[in-house]
């Protein structure tokens, strides 16, 4: 077992091994452009304007060659998997996501579903995947979560609707249960999160009674989520349920912001990025400490939270590949925290977008906005891109 003390996430070889030199340089041009906030919140603005008014085949030429190829698998689970067998050969596991977002008609719930079942089966019968990711409000409609939250009754016909997306929801989560695929649920807005808590809890008592199936997600960027949690873990130790979930920073803050000032309420979200850290990092304390019957997936781009967890399973003995602890990041990131972990026997995952390119434009969107709002986060990645393209020297200038 290889001691935490080994890692070192300055390592760009073992980074980038699976990076061929045409792949490394593309990235590394990719990022510099990325870098530029003014640039990015052009882009991103122009694309939704461009996509609003159903001009979508421009930006998925665009995006295909370019933000597409770094950060999504494929078109299809097919076209996935080239990219999930050569993770795999590093020891890192995939994440499937389906990456269509913002679908509300019967029709768009069928296909996510159909989606979400494919994407366990095909889980079943490979071993480089034994997790899917799942969002509800591409099964449910935003209006009626929005109306649960706010404890209004439902009409018939949106009652009848949510019964519906209940029972879908139900047969996935046993149809993984079945397979021993790990379902994670993602984390939503503030205003409809607490629905969705209470339906994956409600999954929890029914499949996570042995082995961690379902994952709830927590946004440690919202002050009451440290306290929502704890309070969750507590409840499960007394079901006797195992409490699975997915612990990530957060991703809607300028949504969240914005919608608070223009309704006058106190915003959801913690005042500053050290109050976010330090919820994250008192969340993996607390959840490792009570690992017997807690399972996390430590999904970060952060270097000190990722060692943090590591050291934390020092302390108590926790073998590297302990099965209640996985470790993830997104594809086309971070992949100096995710390698060297894989390299020292962790349990790590990257989280892998799939779907037409035209439909997965919303995703890119948001992960290019979500990822710039991070304070030197691009900046990082470029720097350690920089440096495994100077040590293949492949440049000379720069």
């Amino acid at each position: 077992m290889a001691s935490h003390t080994s890692i070192n996430f300055e390592n760009t070889k073992i980074a980038f091994a699976y990076k061929s030199d045409f792949e490394l340089t593309r990235d590394y041009r990719i990022f510099q452009l990325i870098n530029q906030n003014w640039l990015v919140k052009f882009g991103t603005s122009t694309a939704m304007q461009m996509m609003q008014y159903g001009i979508k085949t421009p930006v998925a030429l665009g995006m295909r060659p370019t933000v597409y190829a770094t950060f999504c698998g494929g078109e299809s689970l097919a076209d996935s998997t080239k990219k999930i067998d050569k993770l795999y050969t590093y020891n890192v596991q995939s994440i499937l996501d389906y990456g269509v977002e913002g679908k509300e008609s019967e029709a768009d719930f069928k296909r996510t579903e159909a989606a979400i079942r494919q994407a366990i089966l095909f889980a079943k019968d490979h071993a480089a995947v034994n997790i899917v990711c799942s969002k509800f409000t591409g099964l449910i409609p935003f209006s009626i979560l929005e109306k649960l939250h706010k404890n209004e009754p439902l009409e018939t016909t949106e009652n009848k609707i949510y019964i519906t997306a209940k029972q879908r929801i139900f047969d996935l989560a046993q149809l993984a249960y079945d397979n021993n695929v790990s379902l994670f649920v993602d984390a939503e807005e503030s205003w409809i999160q607490q629905p969705l808590d209470d339906l994956c809890y409600e999954l929890m008592l029914k499949f996570n009674k042995e082995k961690p199936i379902i994952y709830n997600t927590t946004q440690l960027y919202r002050k009451d989520r440290l306290a929502f949690l704890k309070n969750a873990i507590k409840q499960a130790q007394k079901d006797g349920i195992i409490y699975a979930v997915k612990l990530v920073r957060g991703a809607y803050m300028e949504k969240e912001n914005q919608r608070a000032k223009q309704l006058l309420y106190e915003s959801p979200i913690q005042e500053n990025k050290n109050a976010t850290d330090n919820a994250y990092n008192e969340a993996l304390r607390f959840t490792i400490n009570n690992i017997n019957n807690t399972a996390i997936c430590v999904a970060t781009h952060n270097e000190e939270s990722s060692l943090l967890a590591t050291q934390l399973m020092a302390e108590l003995n926790l073998p590297n590949h302990h099965p209640h602890i996985q470790f993830s990041q997104l594809f086309g990131m971070s992949d100096n925290i995710s390698f060297n972990l894989a390299q020292a026997g962790y349990s790590t995952h990257k989280y892998l977008p799939y779907g037409p390119v035209k439909d997965v434009i919303p995703y890119l969107i948001r992960r290019a906005q979500e990822n710039t709002s991070v304070s030197g986060q691009m900046s990082r990645e470029l720097k350690l891109l920089k440096t495994e393209v100077k040590r293949r020297k492949l440049m000379l200038w720069f």
